[in-house]
């Protein structure tokens, strides 16, 4: 089934993309983070189609999809999302001029994406930086994978959102009743609606989960998630994303008894001239930088195989023996009084395989209030694809001017 007013995008291979994007949250460390499955996605795709029959395996499982299909699916995710309001995405690809390139897999690419590396590290590291300023309008100023001598070939993706709130909020001060954030002097956003179900309740198996959904005028839309106190962020974002699939599963504002039915929600009944009731939302105001390495969790990639540096994995790709050296990506993540933006770019470099292997160093009235750290997942409204994700640990500080 493809889903219509995206492009040619299967809703399997969102759900696909969606699995990981759970997957990947739940394996995260605690701390604030921002993470971009749908620039990883396409990316292992890709290498599926050129690889070795273990290789092919593990990737396959990791993306969620048969190999046989990976490139042709991948190729539509990109275009679909490329033509997304308000969603810009981007592939590059460099080999090393003296890398023999197999056409059939060069084929599957989007056309115009294929560019050299002279072994020049510095330069082609200079000329790889400058794309993914390019893509990303500036946010992101470079590649989160370095380009080294042996570096035979990289894969990379660009993606940006931006969106605007159908009905902004209101900046405004805001202190925290409990939690970490308490006695801080934060800036806050407000919005009062008449529109009760824009806020919900789900259970989970670590307790509820309270959902907050803020659209955008662009067709992607921010969900907030707040769960309880002492829930992991793994197991809110794993959480969130299985909503999405599952809308059923959320119990409306509408819906919600008097008290406290959820985490930083009451429902009360008050006196009132109108009678009209209301939502008062109150969050706060963020930035999210965060780097990935996605070598520190191959098994979750799918790239376990494909690191071994004893032997060659992609003969579909190349006839020379190649194997991944490095795989990366860097995220930002705004959320301001008028809307949402973000950009991510994700990499893969590939050296020369039957080398020894390389030692890398490894780096350890409804009232809905988000004053403590919560998760966010930004989503493309017909297709439900999650486009990013994260955790917020450290709201902006009440004299910082937050985009808007």
């Amino acid at each position: 089934m493809f889903l219509e007013g995206v492009g040619m995008i299967r809703s399997s291979t969102v759900r696909a993309v969606n699995a990981l994007t759970a997957r990947w949250a739940a394996a995260l460390p605690e701390g604030g983070t921002a993470f971009t499955t749908a620039g990883v996605w396409p990316l292992l795709a890709l290498l599926a189609d050129g690889a070795t029959a273990a290789v092919r395996t593990e990737l396959a499982d990791a993306i969620g999809i048969p190999a046989d299909r990976a490139a042709g699916e991948a190729r539509s995710l990109l275009a679909a999302i490329d033509a997304m309001p308000g969603v810009q995405g981007a592939l590059g690809l460099w080999t090393h001029e003296a890398l023999p390139i197999e056409r059939s897999w060069l084929a599957a690419l989007p056309e115009r994406v294929h560019g050299q590396l002279t072994g020049d590290a510095a330069s082609d590291q200079a000329r790889l930086d400058a794309w993914a300023a390019t893509c990303t309008g500036g946010q992101i100023p470079s590649m989160p994978v370095t380009v080294g001598k042996d570096t035979r070939l990289v894969l990379a993706s660009a993606l940006t959102v931006r969106t605007d709130w159908i009905r902004p909020f209101e900046p405004c001060g805001l202190e925290a009743a409990a939690g970490p954030w308490r006695g801080r002097d934060m800036a806050g956003l407000s919005r009062v609606t008449a529109l009760l179900d824009r806020v919900g309740v789900t259970q989970t198996p670590t307790g509820p989960v309270t959902v907050l959904h803020v659209l955008g005028a662009q067709g992607v839309d921010v969900h907030l998630f707040l769960g309880t106190e002492d829930a992991q962020p793994g197991h809110v974002l794993a959480a969130a994303v299985r909503t999405l699939d599952n809308r059923r599963t959320v119990l409306p504002g509408g819906q919600l008894p008097d008290g406290a039915p959820g985490p930083g929600l009451t429902v009360e009944r008050v006196a009132s001239l109108d009678g009209e009731s209301k939502l008062v939302v109150e969050t706060v105001p963020f930035t999210v930088t965060a780097r990935h390495d996605l070598l520190e969790d191959p098994e979750l990639f799918g790239l376990r195989t494909a690191t071994d540096g004893t032997r060659g994995h992609f003969p579909g790709i190349s006839a020379e023996p190649l194997a991944v050296e490095a795989a990366a990506q860097t995220v930002t993540a705004t959320f301001g009084a008028r809307g949402f933006r973000s950009a991510s770019v994700t990499a893969l470099s590939v050296a020369g395989a039957g080398l020894p292997p390389r030692y890398r160093c490894r780096a350890r009235i409804i009232s809905a209030r988000f004053d403590r750290p919560f998760g966010f997942l930004a989503v493309h409204r017909t297709s439900r694809l999650v486009l990013n994700a994260g955790w917020i640990t450290e709201p902006d500080a009440f004299e910082e001017s937050s985009w808007e």
